[in-house]
């Protein structure tokens, strides 16, 4: 049964006592900012087919300044809601629609399959607590394109599960494309984790614009995380005024609880990142594999990180093995191989 709901303005509620709770999601074993249950996402769907979210360009505003203050204060009682949350669903389109001032992530397709998502537009304060743009999370067959993001947290971040709830509920992210986005966050533009449990696979992001950033873009995973991170495509992206042009990381992001295994070592291979421009970028990038599982199959090829006066034009990496090819500022030394330069820039 199709259900098309046409956006022409929404305001979310004030009432945070009266907010209906939910169980944490099986593959996060908890909330994700305290155990137990979280607060209902103000749109919320759970099993559901062919569901059109649209409108010429009306706004739902999450009034989320009055959770932000909570979370600043330490006076939450649940996990925040996010503003869209659609959970085990099929053929969903959300389109032509401004989601603002979401209280936490602002729109989390969870366990969900076949899901396009474009020319939204997703706006909250720089400052503004993890208020992440689009987290598809242990999903597959995704589409997000033509949007333009600004917020306080990653603008899109690919997700799969925490830690051994995660690596039990066993559900990756698969067969997602990015594309065509705008924006500007003080964390990432495209990111993939911290939460990578039930693995991450088939990737690609092209055509950004990124300005005033964290970091352009963010692969990032942890000990306790397991299963993988593996090819991931991303091209053709322009950021300018960043704190970081690439960083891959295997020491970010928090974990649930004491019992998260830390010899659950995730697997990150196979990340091919090509045709990257970027003006006044403090730091070129960093690469930090984990030493009893390095990264491997690093890909750098077409890759320009123009520095301010003041900037650190440097590449920083450890327990990685990759190649490169026309990378400036030169890469470090584990990157600098030449014998598989052609195959990594063939992969494009």
């Amino acid at each position: 049964m199709l259900r098309v709901w046409t956006v022409l303005g929404f305001i979310v509620s004030l009432d945070t006592w009266n907010w209906p709770l939910i169980d944490p999601l099986p593959s996060y074993g908890r909330g994700r900012e305290l155990p137990g249950a979280r607060y209902m996402s103000f749109i919320h769907g759970d099993g559901l087919r062919d569901v059109v979210i649209t409108g010429q360009n009306g706004t739902i505003d999450g009034q989320g300044e009055v959770w932000w203050n909570m979370w600043r204060s330490r006076t939450l009682k649940f996990t925040r809601p996010n503003l869209i949350e659609f959970k085990n669903s099929k053929e969903i389109i959300i389109s032509n629609v401004i989601f603002q001032n979401s209280p936490f992530w602002n729109i989390h397709p969870v366990y969900c399959s076949d899901v396009v998502i474009h020319h939204v537009t997703i706006l909250a304060p720089q400052d503004s607590p993890n208020t992440d743009g689009i987290d598809p999370d242990s999903s597959n067959n995704v589409c997000i394109e033509d949007s333009y993001i600004s917020t306080g947290d990653d603008l899109v971040a690919i997700k799969s599960g925490w830690d051994e709830y995660g690596i039990a509920f066993a559900r990756p992210s698969s067969n997602i494309t990015i594309r065509r986005i705008t924006g500007s966050s003080p964390y990432a533009g495209i990111a993939i984790g911290s939460e990578t449990s039930g693995g991450i696979k088939n990737i690609v992001a092209e055509h950004i614009s990124l300005s005033n950033m964290g970091i352009g873009v963010n692969i990032k995973t942890n000990i306790g995380r397991g299963e993988y991170i593996k090819n991931i495509k991303i091209s053709n992206v322009y950021v300018e005024n960043a704190k970081y042009g690439i960083k891959i990381a295997g020491d970010t992001g928090d974990h649930p609880d004491a019992y998260y295994n830390p010899n659950a070592l995730p697997i990150v291979k196979g990340i091919h990142i090509n045709n990257v421009w970027g003006v006044n970028v403090q730091n070129a990038g960093s690469i930090q594999g984990l030493k009893g599982s390095p990264f491997t199959g690093i890909c750098l090829s077409e890759i320009n990180l123009h520095g301010s006066l003041n900037s650190y034009r440097t590449w920083k990496c450890s327990d990685v093995i990759g190649t490169s090819l026309k990378v400036s500022p030169w890469p470090c030394s584990e990157l600098r191989t030449t014998g598989g330069s052609s195959s990594c820039s063939s992969t494009f």
